[in-house]
């Protein structure tokens, strides 16, 4: 497979997570899309037809990344064993995603903030977190949607109503905007998560 532009596709891959492709016909970062993006739309249809009770824990956030890219990587719901350019370093991803489901639950418990703004921050935090080798932004987006519908009882976001894997001035947006939430300003990410 060509060597992707993180800037354009994301995350780079390293060699050895590389080696987990369980599709060895795929040669370029369009097949490569293709088969992911067909996986996570089963995915997508799986979690749209059954209502997860507990979705804030661990084991569920692994089973999910390995429900949506179980067929095209090995490593599908494993956490990340290298350092990326994002993220916290990878021993403390488990207990960084503990953390995030407890204070999650704390927040929807307390209503600590407005429905909208406790998944922003959610969002927020697990992209932060970056636990797997690919495929954090798609998964963080689902996993927020499913709080939002399973948990807050709220309409899921439309997420700038716009393709975010594609390079475009939407996925530059909502980079913008997590950033923003990098220095604790959420107002962007609100806004755009809605539009």
């Amino acid at each position: 497979m060509n060597k992707a532009d993180p800037s354009e596709h994301g995350t780079p891959l390293d060699p050895q997570e590389a080696e987990g492709l369980l599709l060895p016909h795929i040669t370029t970062r369009q097949e490569l899309n293709y088969w992911e993006q067909k996986n996570i739309a089963e995915a997508l249809h799986s979690a749209k037809n059954q209502r997860p009770k507990n979705i804030l824990t661990v084991s569920f956030m692994r089973q999910l990344h390995k429900k949506m890219l179980g067929s095209v990587w090995r490593w599908a719901g494993s956490f990340r064993k290298t350092e990326k350019n994002v993220g916290v370093p990878a021993r403390f991803v488990a207990v960084e995603l503990k953390k995030l489901c407890d204070d999650t639950a704390f927040w929807i418990t307390h209503q600590t903030f407005p429905n909208d703004e406790i998944a922003v921050r959610f969002h927020h935090r697990l992209t932060w977190i970056h636990p797997f080798p690919n495929g954090n932004g798609r998964h963080a987006r689902l996993m927020t949607d499913l709080l939002l519908k399973t948990l807050l009882k709220e309409p899921c976001f439309t997420w700038g109503s716009s393709d975010l894997e594609q390079k475009n001035l939407f996925r530059k947006r909502y980079i913008r905007a997590l950033k923003s939430a990098d220095a604790g300003d959420f107002k962007p990410l609100l806004e755009f998560v809605r539009t």
